[in-house]
């Protein structure tokens, strides 16, 4: 029997680096408000844990993000939805995803934002695929490098299934 899902990092490893992160993120933005910007829906999870975990004050705003879809393992066309409500002039931003994998979502919303005059932009994501890619500027945060596996749980999905797993999965 062919099991579906592998274990790639634990709930453990994924809240332990994270406190990390935060404490660097506490450094960076001390006595500051960031309006931490989600990419819907892949981010849910990590954004959920980071707002427990800074301590700074956030303003919470989302960007609807889609390109994969019902299509699966397959990329298609992306859609953005939600930047044109957002007032980020003159306030800090830290744009969150799930995974810089070509890096056309993270750069197109970041492209977005910047022409709303923010008094900076930075970006966090949770995985970092290591792989070759023609966009050059890199998450400023990260929390895992991995390879270019199709991953699970955590806010990720395949056909919007799975969301849920505590942990990062390989889909087989």
């Amino acid at each position: 029997m062919n099991v579906p899902f592998q274990l790639l990092i634990s709930e453990h490893e994924i809240k332990t680096k994270l406190i990390q992160v935060c404490k660097q993120l506490d450094v960076d933005y001390r006595n500051e408000t960031v309006v931490l910007v989600m990419v819907m829906k892949g981010s849910l999870c990590l954004v959920s844990d980071l707002i427990r975990n800074v301590h700074f004050p956030v303003i919470l705003e989302y960007v609807s993000a889609s390109s994969y879809g019902g299509k699966g393992t397959e990329r298609g066309e992306l859609t953005l939805k939600g930047i044109d409500a957002m007032n980020v002039e003159n306030q800090h931003v830290l744009l969150v995803d799930d995974i810089f994998h070509s890096g056309e979502t993270i750069s197109q919303i970041r492209a977005s934002l910047v022409k709303r005059h923010p008094k900076s932009i930075k970006t966090l994501v949770l995985l970092l695929k290591n792989l070759p890619r023609d966009i050059t500027q890199l998450p400023d945060y990260h929390l895992f490098e991995v390879g270019d596996q199709f991953v699970v749980g955590y806010g990720m999905d395949y056909k919007e299934l799975y969301r849920g797993f505590p942990g990062v999965y390989v889909f087989n």
